[in-house]
């Protein structure tokens, strides 16, 4: 878990910190973490994560999901909902 990071509504994965495990993608309830080498990891979403993980607090160990995950869970349009505050601690 060290490669993640978390942001007001959004976490992201170092991409050079990721040593391509897998152990996270089943964890994952919205289905939104992919190898760098998919094709779902456009350059664009490779460059937000890194330069959101360089930016925001490191996560050490496993933590609720949001409120709102499953409402949220691939909902149209929400990327555009993206804020790039990190979290802060009522968020967390």
């Amino acid at each position: 878990m060290d490669c993640f990071y978390e942001g007001e509504n959004m976490l992201v994965i170092h991409p050079d910190e990721c040593i391509d495990c897998g152990v996270c993608v089943p964890e994952c309830p919205a289905e939104a973490i992919f190898s760098d080498a998919e094709p779902q990891a456009t350059p664009h979403w490779l460059d937000l994560n890194r330069k959101y993980a360089d930016q925001w607090p490191n996560i050490v160990a496993k933590k609720p999901a949001m409120p709102n995950a499953d409402a949220e869970n691939g909902r149209p349009g929400k990327a555009a909902e993206f804020s790039p505050e990190a979290a802060t601690e009522e968020v967390r």
